[in-house]
């Protein structure tokens, strides 16, 4: 179900092949770093670069007796390379690589998540400047509170998703380090401009300072990062399954021609994808935990984090892509209905405009608890009786002596309501070309 939303590449950079690769990119910058320093000779490095090639059946083969696969893999490609391998992995320890290496495929994962981000906030953009002024009820605890526009809902969305773009960016700067200080961190046996040499060939940063790996800070924060957009994607999802339900009826997300969605009842249409998005959440926060638990090693270094990182690391990149692109799909095609938000938002028989009317009365010289007890018990009849709350109001005597039936219609106007809406959208859609679109709207 996830590989049919997954970005094909996504799964490449997680895989044996891609892995490997990786490791002997970085083996291959070594043996050259070493070479510029004079440490190994040049016509080594040369061979590894043009002889080192591996077989992974090879690799797993050899690891069955090594039980260590950094060994195994650097056996295999020996095999390959032939005399000058006595160069390969000079003065390395395994974490120098795979560490290294590991950072290369989180940076090329955080690019893929940054081109899903783009095309989602593209997709949010264009619902969102279509309804701009499409009028809904809000509600806050559930309940129906003021009129708003669904285009401002998107908006809000919009917003949320450049913060979780900036985090993703930030945390491809905090990942995209290298390191090849040893055993220890002391560089006991290759110096620190080889490591600075290696990290600028793969277009990684050097850090100050290592124990035997990176810390793993770095890895929570980032698998953090993606828990912090996967619970956005939640949301999101989460208010569309709510809009969704049959009594509100506002929004739905795309249903197929042939699509089924119950195997016992034909007229189900139920908002599966934007229910697996909410699950798939649940299982990234808990890969960010663990990746939290990863932080505390002991001393320089165990190998407790390195198991847990095999499963978390590639599957929360894995589970977020397939969540962002199938909630662009979810956004471009979902069906909004302006005719239902309209029913609803007057089948509250207009109590909805009832804070309106008690700043009207306020600016009138009503002190703001005499006039909230007058407009309190209107609504609070509105909803008893079931009678419009504008027809109570007009028959409210005490409420007609300080505003004429022009100033009660004036409170119930839309227009009035969404009158800053345009400004909003200018905010948000800041250095964006959408003064002409807002104009068309």
């Amino acid at each position: 179900m996830i590989a049919r939303y997954t970005h094909p590449d996504m799964g490449r950079i997680w895989s044996d092949q891609q892995r490997y690769d990786a490791w002997l990119r970085v083996e291959t910058a070594a043996a050259e770093a070493m070479a510029d320093a004079g440490i190994v000779p040049a016509e080594a490095a040369r061979d590894i670069r043009a002889r080192g090639a591996f077989d992974i059946a090879r690799i797993d083969e050899i690891e069955q007796t090594t039980q260590h696969d950094v060994i195994a893999f650097t056996m295999a490609v020996a095999e390959k390379v032939g005399p000058s391998a006595r160069w390969l992995h000079f003065g390395m320890t395994s974490s120098d690589v795979v560490d290294t290496a590991q950072a290369l495929q989180m940076r090329d994962a955080c690019d893929l998540i940054l081109s899903d981000l783009s095309a989602l906030g593209s997709a949010v953009r264009t619902r969102a400047l279509e309804h701009r002024r499409t009028p809904m009820i809000g509600r806050t605890h559930g309940v129906h509170a003021e009129p708003m526009t669904f285009g401002l809902k998107l908006a809000l969305w919009y917003a949320e998703l450049q913060r979780d773009i900036d985090r993703v960016r930030r945390a491809r700067e905090v990942i995209s380090v290298g390191k090849l200080s040893g055993a220890v961190g002391t560089f006991a046996h290759l110096p620190p401009s080889v490591e600075a040499d290696v990290c600028r060939r793969l277009g990684l940063s050097s850090p100050a300072v290592t124990s035997q790996v990176l810390q793993r800070d770095r890895h929570a924060e980032l698998l953090s990062t993606l828990e912090i957009t996967a619970a956005s994607l939640e949301k999101w999802a989460l208010e569309i399954r709510g809009l969704q339900k049959t009594e509100i009826g506002e929004v739905e997300e795309p249903f197929a021609k042939g699509q089924k969605g119950s195997s016992a009842m034909p007229h189900k249409r139920n908002p599966i994808g934007c229910e697996q998005i909410v699950g798939l959440a649940r299982l990234i926060r808990g890969h960010a935990h663990a990746a939290f638990e990863n932080v505390a090693l002991w001393h320089e270094r165990d190998i407790s984090h390195s198991s847990v990182e095999r499963v978390i690391v590639p599957d929360s990149f894995i589970a977020l892509d397939h969540m962002v692109r199938r909630f662009t799909r979810i956004v471009t095609h979902m069906v909004v209905s302006p005719e239902r938000m309209r029913e609803n938002l007057n089948r509250s028989r207009g109590v909805v405009f009832s804070g309106t009317v008690l700043l009207e009365l306020a600016r009138r010289g009503v002190s703001r608890e005499q006039a909230y007890e007058w407009v309190q018990r209107n609504a609070m009849r509105s909803f008893e009786e079931r009678t419009d709350f504008k027809a109570l109001l007009l028959n409210d005597a005490e409420i007609v002596r300080v505003l004429s039936p022009h100033d009660i219609d004036r409170a119930f106007d839309l227009d009035e309501q969404f009158r800053h809406v345009d400004e909003i959208f200018a905010r948000v859609f800041v250095n964006e070309p959408v003064d002409a679109e807002l104009a068309r709207g």
